[in-house]
């Protein structure tokens, strides 16, 4: 009983290795949710799912993988309210329960995903994204105003053209 154990064990740390080695190669900016696996472990109905995923093994195996490659690693605050901030137009909703798994944002209509609108405002918070547009206009904008479109500063097409001449000049 103990060998097969043992072998679950060192399956789950190599696919741990592997996937935390992949992510590391692939990107230059890996942003975290500080979350407390130990607290988590507390809900009788996840701790056994939270406990054989090994969280917090797999962040420390990110976190040092990234300082040895030189990657930047980013851990952002477990209060910080990314599933509950609307992705498009920065609006917080006041309540979300763990329940919803879909909600739509009051303020621009978008409908998200709980766990992409998260994913999506956790990787704005590390900052690496930008948050303006080449026209220089908010794309992320933050309370209840309404957006300014953004004018178009491209000049338009009035490049010199050279004459070609008819018949031997």
């Amino acid at each position: 009983m103990a060998r097969k154990h043992s072998r679950v064990r060192d399956a789950r740390r190599d696919f741990l290795h592997k996937t935390s080695t992949d992510l590391v190669a692939r990107f230059d900016t890996i942003a975290v949710e500080d979350l407390a696996p130990r607290n988590m472990v507390r809900n009788r109905r996840l701790a056994k799912s939270i406990s054989e995923c090994g969280w917090g093994e797999f962040r420390s195996m990110l976190e040092y993988k990234a300082e040895r490659a030189g990657r930047r690693f980013v851990v952002i605050d477990r209060w910080f309210p990314s599933s509950k901030t609307c992705s498009v137009c920065g609006h917080l909703l006041a309540v979300l329960s763990l329940g919803t798994r879909r909600w739509s944002c009051p303020d621009c209509g978008t409908r998200h995903d709980r766990d992409v609108n998260a994913a999506k405002n956790i990787l704005v918070a590390a900052g690496p994204v930008e948050t303006r547009n080449a026209c220089g206009g908010d794309v992320r904008r933050y309370g209840s105003s309404r957006p300014h479109s953004p004018v178009k500063q491209e000049l338009p097409d009035v490049s010199p053209r050279i004459p070609v001449f008819q018949g031997g000049e």
